[in-house]
């Protein structure tokens, strides 16, 4: 009785961890956000937007927009052009009017990427690159992109444990293409600056000036590319400061200031609320403005979209030395705080499971014992014919 008590107690302790209640999780910090990894990817172009809290469904738990927003601003800018997020990256093909109202509200421009429908005020930035994975990687779908299109290109380093790996041959081929290498962000907002973006001429002289489309001290200020077509050569170009303006070649594949001449005129990328002068050797009555899509006039942009970001290193590691462009969707990541409880347990375990042991083993040995010990004697009488035999003998 003793022995199957003592093997039911062993057998209880053992089984405590599993049966005891999980300890809540906290959320985590990926401190590589606020380390060089970070700067350096910023210099390099790329650009941070959110994609909530680990494990949270957004739709259904809509604190994480903003949440997630305040989370990223503690540690990094969301782009070289400006601090806080612009874009989200969102589980759901329909963005409600509850959902979108939170979004703009919390500063948020644009959904993405499988999202198909989203209310006013919200740009959808569509998966059409399919994924960098190996075996994945689409290169004809990239190859056939429409002209002047974003190319969004789907990419995650890590699903739980498992790493997933990159094609490197995509990955050569996209970097020697004769693409924009941009973010959803940049993208997006480097068309509204064109498109605000005008020209006028006095005698030899154009004018073009760009206007701000953003309101706020966080907005992000993000050149525009316009194409301005005009009969007589070009002597000079300036800024409002009178200083010339940087040269293109055409190869730049990085959004920059600067202009080039093309046929029939220039192309030039200015900032927004700035002005440019264009000094031609003879005056002239009539221009043409045409805003660009594209920097530099190149054929399309690309974008690789590293999803639900939860530690950037792991993220960022198969990239060292690639010109290519990321917009990282950044997801806090869950923080498995196991507290004071399992430690505890644990410690149980290990006194109480050789003790237990010992106990059980000694319980036994003075069982057998006693039982020897208490044993009954068995009286042998002898028969009569026996004795006389004993006393002959």
């Amino acid at each position: 009785m003793v022995g199957k008590s003592t093997s039911l107690l062993v057998t209880a302790l053992i089984c405590l961890p599993i049966l005891a209640p999980t300890v809540a999780a906290d959320w985590g910090t990926d401190t590589w956000l606020s380390s060089v990894i970070a700067e350096e990817r910023l210099d390099i172009g790329d650009e941070f937007g959110c994609q909530g809290f680990e494990g949270v469904e957004t739709t259904d738990e809509q604190w994480v927009i903003e949440a997630c927003r305040e989370y990223l601003e503690d540690q990094t800018n969301a782009s070289r052009w400006g601090k806080s997020p612009i874009s989200f990256g969102i589980d759901s093909e329909v963005i409600d009017e509850v959902i979108g109202d939170t979004l703009i509200k919390s500063g948020f421009q644009i959904v993405g990427d499988m999202v198909e429908e989203a209310p006013e005020g919200l740009s959808i930035a569509i998966r059409n690159g399919a994924s960098l994975e190996k075996g994945v990687a689409d290169r004809n779908l990239i190859e056939s992109a429409e002209e002047d299109s974003l190319v969004s290109i789907h990419w995650r380093a890590r699903i739980g444990d498992l790493r997933v790996r990159e094609d490197k041959d995509v990955i050569s081929w996209i970097e020697e293409q004769p693409v924009w290498f941009t973010t959803w962000g940049e993208w997006h907002l480097h068309r509204a600056s064109g498109i605000s973006t005008s020209a006028s001429v006095d005698g030899s002289t154009i004018t073009i000036e760009s206007t701000s489309q953003q309101i706020g001290s966080d907005a992000w200020q993000v050149p525009g590319t316009v194409m301005v077509e005009f009969e007589p050569s070009v002597v000079d170009v300036t800024d409002s400061e009178g200083l010339s303006m940087p040269l293109l070649t055409g190869t730049e594949r990085n959004l920059a200031i600067g202009w080039r001449i093309v046929d029939g005129g220039v192309i030039v990328t200015q900032n927004p609320n700035s002005s440019v002068y264009v000094e031609l050797e003879d005056a002239t009555n009539q221009i043409e403005t045409t805003p660009l899509s594209t920097f530099n006039d190149l054929n399309y942009s690309v974008t690789i979209v590293g999803h639900h970001t939860t530690n950037l290193f792991r993220w960022t590691q198969d990239f060292s030395g690639t010109e290519l462009v990321f917009t990282w969707l950044i997801e806090r990541p869950i923080n498995d705080e196991v507290g004071w409880k399992l430690p505890l347990l644990a410690m149980i375990m290990l006194i109480a499971v050789p003790i237990s042991i010992v106990y059980l083993l000694r319980t036994d040995q003075f069982s057998a014992s006693n039982i020897q010990e208490h044993r009954p004697k068995v009286l042998r009488f002898l028969l009569p014919h026996e004795s006389f035999g004993k006393l002959s003998s």
